[in-house]
């Protein structure tokens, strides 16, 4: 890629709506085709892809400037020309917009359903006018990608899983015990959250976001969040802001503890998983006695928190990092140390750089494999631009730089949760929304990675529209090519070493 002009400079003369604290643009069918010829050459990340009744958009960011936009086009014919072919990120959020809303990418080479099983009441739920189902298809009725080769064989799994996991199902075409090629199908926990959204006040919805994805429960409350503030110019009081950083990084923490030990476990070492769930659980506890709920759920709120710090809270969690810190660095010296645990994590699922960057997969994927973005840093918000982190980035793509991905950020967390503590300012905890139209666009880190929300609010102030994109849209397609080449045993390995979300996903 190779092109000055800046995003911006490219919607000039564009009609603009009025949205916050990123613009939004109209679009002719003209201008977003010359948008789509523009991406092949442009430095622009794809960062979401949704329907809005006849009208799709895109949000945009631009990797030299940071500016971020959202496009527009209202279909004509119900049709929109893809942008699959240029950024491939689009092509499973394009499938659920036809799902959703019966809005059809044009041009693209993939338009099986997606999100819709054929079970649904009504097809195109979303759109103004939903249609009727007609005859449900089966759900088992789905055309998975062939793949040609002598003495190849085909395995499933799932969608049903052993333990407590939520469902998806996996097509493996294997030579032998070598993957050959591997297709997810996801969908099967699909909530209707955006429906439901519709026609509720904030406080309602945020509570839908909040359960979008329930380990991602502050990040993806304060997205929402921080896209409503936006859309109202609503200002939450400093304190508020502080609170809300520092119940991210513990959520941060938890789930890099569980995930680091959910890894090694399939990898056969129990002892780490056990040390790790001790580890978390000790996070969790003290979060709940922080916050009042263990996963802080609906503590963070439009307008700022629901909850301050409980009695000698404070003290409890600088206690926290003062214990966690040399207990977690033991632990990982026992992970360096295990030669036979190492040879299971190094080399093995492997996500090209460039791949990583094609698909826009934030996170620990993302920075294992060379992409240094992080929500925190660029665009930033507050309180992460007055506060000292490094965000680490790795650039070998396996397992093992996915994990050590998650220790460096857990020694991170742990810094930004002391410097939280030593510089939370005193005051109020929230502010009154007022009621009012508006449209918002927020962008926050969550410990998968950058999570979009988009919230378009009626006169009355309750949600005409809202989109919510887990960073799992951008990280499942990247699991598929992580594990082909290696071994049918090695596959619960990668898939742990993402950790993406099916429920986030599946909105």
């Amino acid at each position: 890629m190779g092109d000055d002009t800046d995003l911006l400079s490219f919607f000039a003369g564009c009609d603009r709506a009025a949205q916050r604290p990123w613009p939004r643009y109209r679009l002719s069918e003209g201008q977003w085709l010359d948008l789509a010829t523009h991406l092949t050459i442009a430095d622009w990340t794809l960062l979401g892809l949704w329907g809005d009744g006849d009208e799709v958009h895109v949000a945009l960011s631009d990797a030299q400037s940071g500016e971020m936009a959202v496009a527009s086009l209202r279909c004509r014919d119900r049709r929109f020309p893809s942008l699959a072919s240029v950024r491939l990120g689009a092509l499973r959020l394009e499938r659920a917009v036809r799902d959703l809303f019966g809005l059809s990418a044009e041009g693209s080479e993939d338009v099986r359903p997606w999100l819709d099983h054929g079970q649904w009441p009504e097809r195109h739920p979303l759109a103004a006018a939903p249609a009727a189902a007609g005859t449900s298809r089966r759900a088992t009725d789905y055309a998975f990608l062939p793949a040609k080769g002598e003495g190849l064989h085909q395995i499933p799994v799932g969608p049903v899983h052993a333990g407590i996991i939520e469902p998806g199902h996996f097509r493996f075409h294997c030579n032998g015990e070598a993957v050959v090629r591997l297709e997810a199908r996801l969908g099967y926990v699909h909530k209707g959250t955006e429906s439901l959204m519709a026609g509720k006040p904030v406080a309602a919805a945020a509570k839908l976001a909040g359960r979008l994805s329930g380990d991602s429960t502050v990040a993806t409350a304060l997205a929402f969040a921080r896209a409503v503030e936006a859309a109202t110019a609503t200002e939450p009081p400093p304190r508020a802001v502080w609170l809300r950083a520092l119940m991210a990084e513990l959520e941060r923490v938890a789930n890099h503890l569980g995930d680091i030990g959910a890894i090694c476990n399939d990898a056969a070492f129990v002892f780490m998983q056990s040390e790790m769930t001790v580890l978390r659980e000790r996070v969790l506890q003290v979060a709940g006695a922080a916050f009042g709920h263990r996963l802080m759920m609906d503590r963070v709120i439009p307008g700022g928190v629901a909850h301050d710090l409980a009695g000698e809270s404070a003290a409890g969690i600088a206690a926290l990092t003062r214990e966690l810190r040399p207990h977690f660095a033991k632990l990982m010296a026992i992970y360096d140390g295990k030669p036979s645990l190492i040879d299971r994590t190094v080399a093995t699922g492997v996500v090209r750089p460039d791949l990583v960057r094609r698909f826009a997969a934030g996170g620990f994927v993302g920075r294992a494999s060379g992409r240094a973005f992080d929500a925190r840093k660029r665009p930033g918000y507050a309180p992460y631009d007055a506060l000292d982190f490094a965000v680490p980035v790795l650039s070998d793509g396996d397992v093992h730089s996915r994990l050590m991905i998650r220790a460096k950020e857990i020694e991170a967390s742990l810094g930004l949760i002391e410097q939280i503590l030593a510089r939370l300012p005193a005051g109020a905890i929230a502010t009154p929304i007022p009621p009012t139209a508006g449209e918002g666009l927020a962008l926050v880190e969550g410990f998968r990675g950058d999570i979009l929300a988009w919230v378009a609010l009626a006169a009355d102030g309750t949600v005409r529209r809202g989109h919510l994109r887990d960073p799992s849209w951008f990280q499942w397609p990247l699991l598929e090519v992580a594990i082909e080449g290696n071994i049918v045993a090695d596959f619960p390995l990668c898939n742990k070493s993402f950790n993406c979300s099916y429920s986030g996903h599946d909105l």
